[in-house]
Parts: structure tokens; C-alpha cells; sequence
């Protein structure tokens, strides 16, 4: 039975890319990356509890193999691109100030209109 599942729209981009790129729909490409992540977790040529400890910070990068300092750094990315709490509750305050909030895709500085500002 076929499920849907969300995907950003940035890996989406990258999906649809691919997928015209190999002749692949979007769910076969989807797929075929599935198929290959799993493989090389399977594989042997890294160990994902030494990833998630590298990412916790409980051993250094330099204890990792190469295979799995390219899974690190993409999994360090992806983390560090998303906000923690602390920065949602600096930019909640900014916006009850109605400050600055950040930057857009072309690197403008996004504001929100509030009634204070007018």
C-alpha cells in the first residue's frame, strides 16, 4: 500500500533534479535513494551509533572513517539549519518587538509589520 510522506521543499528540489536527471519519477528516485541509504548502513563501512555520538559531541570527527564523516557532515547541516529553542524564543521576542527576523532566501532582511512600527 503506497504511503505519502512530507518532504522539505529544498530535498523535493533536489529530488525532482535527480529524478529528470536519471529517468526516474519522483517516488522512484525516492525509493532508489532509500534503497541505497539503507544498503550502506548495512554495509559495514560505518557504524551510526559512532555518527550519533560524533554529533553529540562524545567523540571527535577525527575518530570517524570517511564514509561516516560524510554522513556526519550531512546530518551536522541539516541540524544546524534548524533553530533550537532557544533562538525560536529570541526571534518570538524579536517579532512581540517587532524587530527584525531574519533573512529571506536572497539574503534581505525580513521584517514583520506590527502596530507599533505603524
Amino acid at each position: 500500500m503506497a504511503q505519502s510522506i512530507k518532504l522539505a521543499d529544498d530535498i523535493m528540489t533536489i529530488v525532482r533534479r535527480e529524478s529528470e536527471l536519471q529517468s526516474r519519477s519522483v517516488a522512484g528516485q525516492v525509493a532508489h535513494w532509500v534503497r541505497i541509504g539503507r544498503a550502506i548502513e548495512k554495509s559495514g563501512n560505518f557504524d551510526h551509533a559512532r555518527i550519533t555520538a560524533a554529533l553529540a559531541g562524545e567523540i571527535g570527527t577525527t575518530e570517524l572513517t570517511g564514509e561516516e564523516k560524510d554522513v556526519w557532515l550531512d546530518s551536522f547541516v541539516e541540524k544546524m539549519g534548524q533553530p533550537g529553542p532557544e533562538e525560536e524564543a529570541w526571534f518570538a521576542r524579536r517579532r512581540k518587538l517587532g524587530l527584525g527576523l531574519g533573512l529571506d532566501s536572497g539574503g534581505n532582511l525580513v521584517r514583520e509589520k506590527t502596530a507599533r512600527q505603524g
